[in-house]
């Protein structure tokens, strides 16, 4: 078995109870012998990926140690913060290498010396499932755990759907595998995954625990049966996965596979697994969301920041304390930093305060949050009436009305409060940043941090970097957004950014459509079977049409006349139609419900009239095409005048902030792909 092992040593030099030195199975997996145990180690950064050096490194280590009657059992460990991250998604779109993930997986189960899995950080994927084949596993009380696969549009391939539920219940592989979310190692241990947490030295504990199971019938993971549970509980499980697929393939097929699990001998639905897991890998859904996967990966790399350190931030400033503002709030307090919240009047205060208590109550009461956990976030919390309370932030962030007048008054006041390397960050839409900076003394610490709503749950961020914009004081705003959970979108200025500007052209194109002979509510349906969570005209009311109202207004002295317009819009403000807030915009709201509204296609027929326009028909798939044209349109203008880096921070910008769907990667991905298969072979 020497051959199997790069430094030369020899099965006769294994000596039990004595270490050996260093052995290396593969460029990326290495082992040490001591007590009769093979340490087996993982060591392929960043995140020790399952890459083919990695599986043919284990291979040779469980063929070793079958060989050897000197090694008595194995603990397979990894190195830095990772136990497996996953699959190596750059071999997705190469012709699969040996040895492959699923035999090696069938390789650690049958082995017939104990193999224990030593989690010591991320089990995601592909790791978890070499985790899951081994006869015992235990976790660093930090290790997370998971299988993300539908996240990338594709299912467990190495037996994850197969054998999770015999450790967890199917209600509970459903709920993991169908959301692909990622648990701590405490909940990995309450649901059956992990048999222990580590209360000391992991290896030495795995070491433990292996040695304890020799001479023991082993617990193969695949030979359990699936514990038996109520089939209303298995088919509200089912239920809750498919309604939030959204036309995603590989949610009903993780379902399925999962159930299969209680009903199929292991050996067939492993190849069913297997089936459709090269299958959805090869679909243009899995496709597009790789493509998502690198983007966020390149969205990290900004020009012009790479030797950039950013700033310390202990103590965020927020101005503002609305529904914006207590969101921010909350991501801070989430991140651990000290916020200072400053209202206009001591009741505006008092009821930031409450709101903010409120979300993170809310997080309490679901059990997202612990209630001791909750009550450290109020303690960094302090809300006040005066300005001078931000004098020891580190970033400063306004979240007030969105008036240039009233931010600009609110920058220079600030600036006679905060110390001088303290980063002023606008919340602002629509407005120009540039403008507030001009406003200041030191325009090079003003930049743009642009929230979603509501700020504690959305995920985008886009970080505006303005003309004067140093770029330490970026490297810091991206800091702070990313130390609170988001993604962070640099973009340059202009009206609306990057998201609202192409928003506001995905709007005028429902609008054209209208104009054309499309009712709004076949336009919302067309788009949302499409897999956008909302239409455009539902999304307007939702946010009230005086927004974009009031937007054209301003832009109305320098609109091109020869320029196509559609004035109903107007005519709906006009008539105080604002949306949900009044209980009419686009639609009527009944009970809170949104209905079609007789009233509106009065409005809109009226309009057309006007303009001599004689509607016609318009399929859902017209509306699809000329919706994601447009918006991909004012992508490319974006490029163009420099405001985006690249296409894909623009289609994270629109998956993110938005509800484009992930698993069609993006209007801009589609324009791509769109001009791909039009260009000759």
């Amino acid at each position: 078995m020497s051959e199997g092992m790069g430094d030369g040593t020899s099965e006769s030099s294994i000596v039990p109870g004595r270490p050996i030195e260093r052995l290396a199975f593969s460029a990326t997996v290495f082992g040490e012998v001591d007590q009769g145990v093979l340490l087996v180690t993982i060591d392929n950064p960043p995140v020790n990926a399952a890459a083919t050096s990695v599986r043919a490194g284990l291979l040779a280590a469980i063929g070793m140690t079958i060989a050897a009657p000197a090694i008595l059992a194995i603990v397979i460990a990894g190195t830095g913060k990772s136990f497996v991250g996953g699959a190596d998604i750059r071999e997705f779109d190469a012709p699969p290498a040996p040895p492959l993930l699923p035999d090696v997986v069938a390789e650690i189960e049958a082995c017939s010396k104990p193999v224990v899995a030593a989690i010591n950080g991320v089990a995601l994927g592909g790791g978890l499932e070499l985790a899951l084949a081994c006869h015992a596993r235990i976790a660093a009380p930090k290790a997370k755990l998971g299988l993300p696969e539908v996240k990338l549009g594709v299912v467990p391939g190495a037996g994850g759907t197969q054998r999770l539920p015999r450790l967890t219940g199917i209600v509970a592989a459903i709920d993991l595998i169908g959301s692909g979310r990622i648990v701590d190692a405490g909940a990995a241990q309450t649901f059956g995954i992990v048999d222990r947490l580590s209360a000391g030295d992991l290896v030495d504990e795995a070491r433990e625990l292996a040695l304890a199971l020799v001479g023991s019938p082993l617990r193969r993971t695949g030979g359990l049966s699936v514990p038996p549970e109520p089939v209303p509980a298995v088919e509200a499980a089912e239920a809750k996965v498919l309604a939030r697929s959204r036309g995603q393939s590989a949610l009903a097929a993780a379902v399925r596979l999962v159930r299969a699990a209680a009903e199929t001998p292991l050996a067939d639905a492993l190849a069913e697994e297997r089936r459709t897991f090269l299958a959805l890998r090869a679909s243009p859904e899995a496709a597009a969301l790789r493509y998502v996967f690198f983007a966020e990966r390149a969205a990290g790399k900004v020009d012009g920041l790479d030797d950039v350190a950013a700033l310390p931030v202990s103590t965020v400033g927020i101005v503002g304390l609305g529904l914006m503002g207590a969101g921010i709030a909350v991501a801070a307090l989430e991140a651990g930093f000290t916020v200072v919240g400053v209202e206009s009047t001591a009741p505006a205060a008092e009821a930031g305060r409450i709101r903010i208590a409120g979300l993170i109550d809310r997080a309490v009461k679901s059990g997202r949050l612990s209630a001791a956990d909750g009550a450290v976030r109020l303690a960094r919390l302090t809300t006040t009436t005066e300005l001078v309370g931000l004098a020891d932030a580190d970033i400063v962030i306004e979240a007030v009305f969105d008036d240039l007048e009233v931010k600009t008054q609110l920058f220079q006041s600030l600036q006679g409060v905060v110390r001088p390397n303290a980063v002023l960050a606008t919340n602002t839409s629509y407005l120009d940043p540039d403008g507030i900076a001009a406003a200041v003394d030191r325009p090079e610490q003003v930049v743009g941090l642009h929230f979603f709503s509501p700020a504690n749950v959305m995920r985008l961020a886009e970080v505006v970097r303005c003309a004067k914009t140093s770029p330490t004081v970026l490297a810091t705003a991206l800091s702070v957004a990313r130390a609170m959970g988001k993604l962070p979108i640099v973009c340059g200025v202009t009206e609306g950014f990057i998201g609202n500007r192409v928003f506001s052209a995905y709007r005028r194109a429902g609008e054209f459509l209208v104009e054309d002979g499309a009712s709004p509510y076949d336009v919302d349906a067309a788009i949302e079977a499409f897999g956008l969570a909302m239409g455009p005209f539902a999304v307007s009311d939702l946010a009230g049409l005086e927004i974009a109202w009031a937007r054209r207004k301003r832009q109305a002295a320098t609109r091109d006349p020869a320029e196509r317009y559609v004035d109903f819009a107007d005519r709906l403000c006009e008539a105080g139609r604002f949306g949900q807030k009044v209980g009419r915009g686009w639609y009527a709201y009944v009970d809170g419900k949104r209905q079609p509204d007789p009233e509106v296609d009065q409005v809109v027929a009226a309009a057309r009239a006007a303009k001599g326009i004689v509607p016609r028909a318009v399929a859902a798939e017209e509306i699809v095409e000329r919706l994601v044209a447009a918006m991909a349109e004012e992508g490319e203008k974006l490029l163009a005048a420099g405001i985006a880096a690249r296409s894909s921070d623009i289609d994270l910008v629109m998956i993110n902030g938005y509800g484009f769907p992930a698993h069609k990667g993006g209007p801009m991905f589609i324009a791509e792909q769109t001009r791909k298969a039009a260009r000759p072979t």
